[in-house]
């Protein structure tokens, strides 16, 4: 990892805007290690935008992205969308595009990027190409791609929305996996079900802004606000 420990990660008073219209509104967020952190909201809340401005994907219009490094994009994070961005290319080169550009080389290259495909259980079609794949089986490679990246924190943007239940449960276990093996998930999700079972703490948008930061346990029971308790109700869409 270079540059040292690159968490916690410190959002001061982000705002984002464009073609005239708020997406953010002064989001002040920390995300530290070990944690699986939830960004719940409905649709429109500004989840999407901003995993994309902590990933560094986007610029936000005022505020500041802090990693304790010090970089402005460290190496040591990763990030999947819903639907997956795959190379023309097979499964297996498309994990080992991304390790070289990560910078490693020859055989360790080839051979960490078949123990991520092993780990996501899609050994068998490593020679097959990627962007023929069904979506589950596309996520899992985009899945497998940044894990092999060994990431300290990995960035999901909604993985399971576009897929059938089944995909859906694979994709999840993988997510846990990765967890497990040490690295810190930020996670955005409408689907209140997966936040349940995911979650170790939340934060809710509404509007482009934060309304509540707070363990997923206490959130869910209590929460402290009437547009979390309408969310939690299925009353806000």
């Amino acid at each position: 990892m270079s540059g040292g420990a690159i968490l916690p990660l410190r959002l001061d008073g982000i705002r984002y805007e464009a073609g005239g219209n708020v997406i953010l509104r002064g989001i002040d967020a920390t995300f530290g290690a070990g944690t699986r952190t939830i960004i719940l909201g409905a649709n429109g809340a500004g989840k999407s935008v901003l995993l994309r401005i902590c990933h560094g994907l986007i610029v936000p219009t005022a505020g500041s992205v802090r990693w304790a490094n010090g970089e402005a994009r460290p190496r040591a994070q990763a990030m999947a969308f819903q639907r997956p961005v795959l190379l023309r290319r097979s499964v297996l080169a498309n994990i080992e595009y991304a390790l070289g550009l990560a910078g490693v080389a020859g055989t360790a290259r080839r051979e960490q990027a078949a123990a991520a495909l092993a780990r996501v259980g899609l050994s068998a079609i490593g020679t097959r190409s990627a962007r023929v794949l069904s979506g589950g089986e596309q996520q899992r490679v985009a899945l497998a791609r940044a894990w092999a990246l060994r990431p300290s924190i990995l960035f999901l943007d909604e993985p399971t929305a576009s897929l059938d239940p089944a995909a859906a449960r694979n994709i999840e276990s993988i997510v846990q996996a990765i967890h497990a093996a040490g690295t810190k998930i930020v996670m955005t999700t409408h689907n209140l079900a997966l936040a349940r079972r995911l979650a170790d703490d939340i934060l809710f948008l509404h509007d482009g802004a934060v309304v509540e930061a707070a363990a997923a346990g206490e959130f869910f029971s209590r929460p402290r606000t009437p547009l979390a308790r309408a969310f939690i109700e299925g009353e806000l869409s």
